[in-house]
């Protein structure tokens, strides 16, 4: 495969990604600011920007993170190249440069979506609307990787694009985690009280595993037992280290494929996978959970530039 055909198949599932990330960011920020209790500390408008990892960006536009600046910001702002509405047209143009690589289901979810954003655009947004352009947002990057899943041969195409779509994931998930623990809870005192439990619970919110939490661990939400659903179980979808494995075994497929390809990358993701699925959380938590995310995401950015230098460019 040609090396700007395959970057372009990465990117197109990594901003597909990023899209949906976005738009869960700001749903729960927009449910946690309804029931704050504290209004002392950083809002969840300014959370979400450092989850996004956009907060440089945003503070070179000297905007105030209030709701209304952060959901333009986030949602429809034109200068910063991870709002939703730059995600989906991005991903659309490279979907159009292989399109002959896509499945007709492929292109015609991702085109569609991109019609249709028009509508929200140019339509003012109230609290109902918004919801609905959220909601349409998750629900048009499903149907992109449901079709994908369920029509592409399982050859170098297929594999360029779950790897950039689980690069992303990835990186959103160690990013999300990363903002509660450092961001939201500067206080020991806060440790186990109303904020601490609704900001966990907002954790899993984003990521949509209320229900993976209560079949694996039951009870009350409990931080040690969010990090490890969240790092290293394997049978979340969502988690790092499941992230992780389908990295790899889709790099060892594309190098089966093409054993020229450097290594670099295959090597760095089988690494990172046992780092992951081996973590012991105490330990991670007792050494520090911000010095251990702050090194995945780290690593992760890495990886994704040694996917560019060995596969993509």
């Amino acid at each position: 495969m040609l090396a700007r055909t395959a970057g372009d198949l990465f990117w197109l599932a990594r901003y597909m990604e990023r899209a949906d990330y976005v738009a869960r960011l700001l749903q729960v920020a927009g449910h946690m600011n309804a029931v704050r209790v504290d209004t002392n500390r950083s809002s969840e408008w300014e959370s979400a920007i450092v989850a996004s990892g956009c907060r440089e960006s945003f503070n070179a536009a000297g905007d105030t993170p209030d709701e209304e600046s952060v959901i333009r910001f986030l949602a429809f702002e034109r200068d910063n190249p991870s709002s939703i509405v730059n995600c989906i047209e991005t991903a659309r143009r490279n979907a159009r440069s292989v399109r002959t690589s896509l499945t007709t289901e492929m292109w015609e979810a991702v085109n569609q979506t991109s019609i249709e954003l028009t509508d929200f655009i140019q339509t003012p947004l109230d609290a109902d609307r918004l919801a609905e352009f959220l909601d349409w947002v998750k629900a048009r990057v499903g149907l992109f990787h449901g079709v994908c899943s369920n029509g592409m041969l399982r050859r170098d195409s297929f594999c360029f694009i779950r790897t950039g779509q689980f690069l992303e994931r990835a990186d959103n998930t160690a990013r999300l985690l990363d903002v509660k623990y450092h961001v939201q809870l500067p206080d020991v005192s806060d440790v186990g009280g109303v904020v601490d439990y609704y900001q966990w619970l907002a954790i899993l919110r984003v990521v949509g595993a209320r229900r993976a939490y209560r079949v694996l661990f039951k009870g009350r939400v409990q931080p040690a037992h969010v990090a490890e659903l969240l790092i290293s179980r394997g049978v979340f979808p969502r988690s790092l280290a499941f992230c992780y494995e389908q990295i790899t075994q889709h790099l060892d497929a594309i190098k089966a494929q093409d054993p020229q390809l450097a290594s670099d990358a295959k090597r760095h993701a089988h690494a990172m996978y046992a780092h992951l699925r081996f973590a012991n959380i105490d330990e991670v938590i007792e050494d520090g959970l911000h010095e251990y995310l702050t090194d995945v995401i780290d690593r992760t950015r890495d990886l994704g530039a040694e996917i560019a230098k060995g596969h993509l460019f």
